[in-house]
């Protein structure tokens, strides 16, 4: 059965230089910067209007990020470093209901609450 009330969210981007990718975005593509939270590395948040946004996130050189639970072995697939790859975000009614169906389908996932609490995100491949 499909997410109820799923919709997308954001897109987000790594990138070791992410004032210049925001530039670009901006220049190019009208987008403009919106209010971010803090975190642990620098992070630029970009609306386009109506309603996409696009998450730019400062690479971590010393960590190589997994395209895919295939792509890389346990070390470097560290839960943690999740949040900072390239992923797609959906927006879901009810993330609990969400998260179950995810597991019961034999899907490995790994839950996350921003740091302000308002947020719970899950990652999967």
């Amino acid at each position: 059965m499909a997410a109820v009330g799923a919709f997308l969210n954001h897109v987000a981007r790594e990138s070791s230089d992410i004032d210049r990718l925001a530039n670009f975005y901006q220049e190019i593509f009208g987008f403009e910067r919106i209010e971010s939270p803090k975190f642990d590395c620098k992070v630029i948040w970009l609306k386009q209007a109506p309603s996409f946004c696009l998450h730019l996130i400062e690479r971590d050189s010393n960590t190589k990020l997994p395209e895919g639970p295939w792509s890389s072995n346990d070390a470097v697939a560290d839960p943690k470093n999740l949040p900072r790859g390239h992923h797609l975000c959906f927006s879901v009614s009810n993330f609990d209901s969400f998260v179950k169906t995810l597991k019961e389908k034999g899907i490995e996932t790994h839950e996350k609450a921003q740091p302000n609490g308002k947020t719970k995100q899950v990652f999967f491949f």
